[in-house]
This record gives structure tokens, C-alpha cells and sequence, in this order.
């Protein structure tokens, strides 16, 4: 059994009713199929003047008789019809017409039950692998993200997902009804010629044969198609996200040829794949008529030469040798598209089987109220190879503000990872009044901290719901408080819709400087104890900074704070200032001492009087 069959099976567990009764209806369907078939014979024989005659009412005796029985009583009530002088051939004739209508009858709602099911199961399963491939991606670490391309989650998410559920259960008929349809008709074959049917069962070991050769490559040419379509998907977001950067660069034609190249792949391998799936169809029905046609020559001998086989009966055959066509041809697509659904459900279970690369610990605890201090002992980081930190240490007391300087590549932007916990340290320890961060709760560590971003992420909705993010229960005059704060309130009162003004893919509607005073914003609203600013002020002009700043101030009283900066100017007024290079402490201080010190601070800061 495939290893993807078995990890569906969870999520068809809560659908099963829907499993058994389409097994049910499926079987019901292929019985009442050959059935449907087998009521012809009646029709034929009234037709041709050759049906047998029973004059007494056949008596029931047990179920293993029911075949005979029901037989009989027809025949009964038929032999009754043509000899009453009320009544007549016609209306014997009647009869078999109502059989064979009631019995198609019963065959297509079969069927359609059938459909009902499954619809449910697949609907159901595609929306309980939906859900929790989404907890599994927005459960995942950063680190996950840095080496995946976004397009290719979204390809997994909807294309394979989709893939999946359209068929993946086509299984299901493959191995239920498809099959005992064959079966029950080769049954009843048996019963009218053994000889005939021997050449049916040369038939499907050939085409069964002839059909698994042509799709023998078909699951791999549909991963690499798939892998392609994410590509595919992953380039439209890059060239969105980045469309001001490709139309400065005049970098239009370069993006074209990349998509071109991808979409020539894509279709050289849709059409490898369409090519062997529309084979599949003619090359077995194609085979089955070959078959037909030596059973019509073969057949057509016994009953005009030989005379060992009934007109009626013959026809009858016939119909039940065509009725496998249908079921053969479907059995060879099912089998096409199940490949295709393995090969997506391969994607989606690589993403879903993911180990986190910063698991939460099993005794995980509740991180009480921060209350004391931030401790960073010996902690060394390295992203991939080198090391970003290397042996730091750093204390950061409750209510003190300490800013973190130093050039691009410092650590400084690492270390607000490391205390949100995106990423776990190589070595040493960070600790949350003595409690180190690896033993708690992500989400209490978390809850107890703002963070506000050099890049300003909002959302594609409205600004209250981008601020309710931080606070989901707040109030509109809180939000408007938060606004303030953050000197945002006068553009956002100035919005025709105020704070429900939606504000575009990515805070598109929005100036630089007034996306990241609605970031700011957020944090405030959501009022951590412990507020991390990671180069909050960097995207404001200098008149906004200048405002932001002193509402920023005004919130970090009595509050712990990180600030990461790259405009000295801002954080002169901190408790603690770090210089930061290469990973390692060069200097602290206040900023008054450390101008004193004339060091590494003071050439930073001259070099910054000198650039303005």
C-alpha cells in the first residue's frame, strides 16, 4: 500500500460514514448494472416468441434460491399475461419493459447516492487538510521560511491540496465499483457461456498490462509539474511584491524570459502528462472492442452453425461483455488520476510532516508577569555557518530602557529574534526572570512583548482590524488612544471611513511614514511589558520622527525596552546604550559617557553629524 494512503487515513476517519455508504451504493450499483442487463432477456424473449412457459406460481424456499425464484415468478406472471384472453403478449411485453426501466431506474439512483457520498468525503477531507496544513504553516519557525519560497507553500496549499481531493478518492471506484462491476458481469457471463467468457478473461490481463506500461513515469513527470506550478506561483508573488524594483531596473524583460522559461516547462510536461491520460480512454476501449469483435464472430458461430447457443441469450451476453467496456475504460483513467493524486499528496505530507526547528517543550510552562529582569548569558548564534553572536552577554532590568548600536551585520536585529524566540540559540542561555525562554509557552513569552519592525507588515483590511491584532478585544476609544500615541490619529480622522478605511494589500493606500505609525500603533494598543522597537522610527521623515519619538518616550516610562537603531539621535536619552560589532560587545554606557569614552559610540555619532 502506498505510504500516502496511509496518511490520509486520519483525515477520512470522521467521514467514514460517508466511506461505508458509498462502498454500499457502489456495490449496489455494479449489482443492479448487471441486473439491469440480465432484464433484457425477458424483453428479447417475448419479442422473439421463445420464452418459457410456467404454469404453476413458484413457491420460495430459502435466500440462497432467490436468483431462481425471482426468475420463475417472472416467467410466471409473463407465461400468465400471454395466455389470458384479457390480456395478451403485449402486455407480457409491458412487463419486461417495466423490469428493465425499474431495474435502470434503481442502477442510476445508485449512482447518484454513490456521487453524494463521495462528494461529502472528498469535500470534507480537502477541508480538513486545508485547515490544518494552515496550523501547520503558521505554526512553523521563521528559520522554515528563509528557505522556502512563499509560491511554492501556496502551490501546496491550493493546487495539490485541490489535486488531492479530485483524485486521490477516485480509489474508491477503482477498488469498489468499477471492479464488481466487471465481476458480477463476468458472473452472469459465466452462467450463459463459459466458452465466451474465456476470451473476456484474455482481455483484462492485456489491457491492464498495456495500460500500466503507458503510465509507468506518469507519477514523477506529475511531481516535477507540480514543483514547476509552485515555481510558477512563487515568481508571480516575487515580481508583485517587488514590481517598483523590476520597473526602475527596466528589469521587465528579464522577469518575462524567467516566466516564459517556466511555462514552457510547465506545458512540455502538462502535455507528456495529458498525452499518456488521454490514451489511457481509446487504448482500453479499443482493446475491449477488439474483444467484442471475436466474441460477436466467435458467439455469432455458435448460434447460426452450431446452434448451442439461444438468439436472445447471445444478445443478452453481449450487452454484459459491453457493459465491462465502461468500467475498464474508467478503471485505466482512475488509475492515471491516482498517480496524479499521489504525487500531490507526496507535497502536501512533505510540508505537513515537517519537524519544528523550535519545538516547544512538552512541560512547557506559563511565563508569569514580567516582574524582574532579561538575562542573555554566554548566548552564541549562528544563522548557517558563521556565527552572528559569539559568547554574549547582556542584563536588561525591568522599567530601563537599552538600545543596541552598531553597523549593518552587528547582531543587532538577532537579537530581537532571539528574545521573541523565532530562533533558538547554539549555545548558552536567555532567561525571562530566571526562567529560561526554551521551558515557556511560546505564546505567554510572546504575549508579554510588542514588537514593531523596521518593515512595516500590515494587512489587506481595515485599520481597526490591523490595530485588533495587538488587542482583539479593544475598544474603538482604545484604539483611537493608540493612535494618538503614536501620532496617527490626525491622517487616519481625516480617512472618509476613519479607522474602518481599508488600507490595501500590504498597507498599499498608506505613505511610509504612516504605515509604520500604525505598526506603532499596535503595539501600543496590545501594552507589553516589554516593548522591542527594531529600527521602529527608520521609514518616518524627520517631522514624523520627531513626534513619533516623543510619543515613543512617553510610552517606554516605567515599560522594559529594547531599541535597535540606526539613527543615534533617537536614542539619547536611553538607560543603556550597546555598540555592538561583529557580534560582540565593544562598548556601553550611557550616551554621556560614552562621548566621554571617545570610542567606537563617539565616531559613530560624528560620522552621522558629518552625513547630515
Amino acid at each position: 500500500m502506498d505510504q500516502n494512503l496511509l496518511r490520509i487515513i486520519p483525515f477520512v476517519k470522521p467521514y467514514k460514514r460517508h466511506v461505508i455508504l458509498n462502498i454500499t451504493y457502489n456495490t449496489l450499483y455494479a449489482l443492479f448494472s448487471t441486473i439491469s442487463m440480465l432484464t433484457l432477456l425477458p424483453m428479447l424473449e417475448v419479442l422473439f416468441k421463445n420464452n418459457q412457459i410456467i404454469t404453476d406460481k413458484p413457491v420460495w424456499h430459502q435466500w440462497t434460491e432467490i436468483g431462481s425464484y425471482s426468475k420463475d415468478l417472472l416467467y410466471y406472471y409473463m407465461s400468465h399475461l400471454q395466455n389470458d384472453d384479457n390480456w395478451g403478449p403485449q402486455y407480457a411485453l409491458l412487463l419486461a419493459v417495466s423490469l428493465v426501466i425499474i431495474t435502470f431506474l434503481f442502477k442510476n439512483l445508485f449512482s447518484y447516492l454513490a456521487s453524494y457520498h463521495i462528494t461529502h468525503l472528498k469535500n470534507g477531507v480537502l477541508s480538513k487538510l486545508r485547515i490544518t496544513m494552515y496550523n501547520k504553516i503558521i505554526g512553523l519557525p521563521i528559520p522554515y521560511f528563509s528557505e522556502k519560497r512563499k509560491g511554492d507553500l501556496m502551490a501546496r496549499m491550493l493546487g495539490d491540496l485541490a489535486e488531492v481531493q479530485n483524485s486521490f478518492f477516485s480509489i474508491l471506484e477503482l477498488i469498489i465499483k468499477e471492479p464488481l462491476t466487471i465481476v458480477f458481469s463476468i458472473v452472469a457471463m459465466l452462467n450463459i457461456s463459459l466458452k465466451l467468457t474465456l476470451f473476456v478473461f484474455v482481455f483484462i490481463p492485456i489491457s491492464g498490462l498495456v495500460i500500466s506500461r503507458i503510465g509507468k513515469t506518469l507519477k514523477a513527470k506529475s511531481l516535477r509539474a507540480q514543483q514547476e506550478s509552485g515555481l510558477l506561483i512563487s515568481l508571480v508573488e516575487e515580481t508583485l511584491s517587488g514590481l517598483k524594483v523590476v520597473k526602475g531596473y527596466n528589469a521587465e524583460t528579464i522577469f518575462k524570459n524567467r516566466f516564459n522559461d517556466l511555462v514552457q516547462r510547465i506545458l512540455n510536461l502538462s502535455n507528456a502528462i495529458g498525452n499518456k491520460n488521454n490514451l489511457a480512454s481509446p487504448m482500453s476501449e479499443f482493446l475491449g472492442i477488439v474483444t467484442i469483435a471475436v466474441l460477436l464472430w466467435y458467439g455469432g458461430n455458435l448460434v447460426l452453425v452450431d446452434k448451442t447457443l439461444d438468439g436472445s441469450l447471445f444478445i443478452v451476453y453481449m450487452s454484459l461483455a459491453y457493459n465491462i467496456l465502461t468500467p475498464a475504460k474508467s478503471i485505466s483513467k482512475a488509475s492515471y488520476s491516482v498517480k496524479n493524486g499521489m504525487a500531490a499528496a507526496e507535497r502536501v505530507f512533505e510540508v505537513l510532516e515537517v519537524e519544528n526547528s523550535v519545538p516547544e517543550s512538552a512541560d512547557a510552562i506559563e511565563l508569569p508577569a514580567f516582574s524582574d529582569c532579561i538575562t542573555m548569558d554566554h548566548v552564541s548564534f549562528k544563522y548557517e555557518s558563521d556565527w552572528v553572536l559569539r559568547d554574549f552577554n547582556l542584563k536588561i532590568p525591568r522599567g530601563k530602557t537599552v538600545a543596541l548600536v552598531g553597523q549593518s551585520g552587528s547582531g543587532k536585529s538577532t537579537i530581537a529574534n532571539l528574545l521573541t524566540r523565532f530562533y533558538d540559540i547554539q549555545e548558552g542561555g536567555i532567561y525571562v526572570d530566571g526562567h529560561p525562554i526554551t521551558s515557556v509557552k511560546a505564546e505567554s513569552l510572546r504575549k508579554q512583548i510588542g514588537l514593531v519592525t523596521q518593515e512595516s507588515i500590515l494587512f489587506n483590511d481595515s485599520i481597526k482590524n490591523n490595530l485588533l491584532i495587538g488587542k482583539p478585544d479593544a475598544t474603538d476609544d482604545e484604539i483611537w488612544e493608540a493612535l494618538k500615541i503614536a501620532n496617527a490619529h490626525d491622517f487616519v480622522q481625516d480617512m472618509a471611513d476613519g479607522i474602518f478605511t481599508n488600507i490595501g494589500e500590504s498597507g498599499g493606500k498608506l505613505s511610509g511614514g504612516q504605515k509604520q505609525r500604525l505598526s506603532i500603533a499596535r503595539a501600543v494598543l496590545k501594552n507589553p511589558p516589554i516593548m522591542i522597537l527594531d529600527e521602529a522610527t527608520s521609514a518616518l521623515d524627520t517631522e514624523s520622527e520627531r513626534l513619533v519619538q516623543d510619543a515613543l518616550e512617553k510610552m517606554m516610562l516605567n515599560r522594559t525596552s529594547i531599541v535597535i537603531a540606526h539613527r543615534l539621535s533617537t536614542i539619547q536619552k536611553a538607560d543603556l546604550i550597546v555598540v555592538m560589532k561583529k557580534g560582540k560587545i565593544v562598548e556601553q554606557g550611557t550616551h554621556a559617557e560614552l562621548l566621554a569614552r571617545e570610542g567606537a559610540y563617539a565616531r559613530l555619532v560624528q560620522l552621522q553629524t558629518l552625513e547630515q
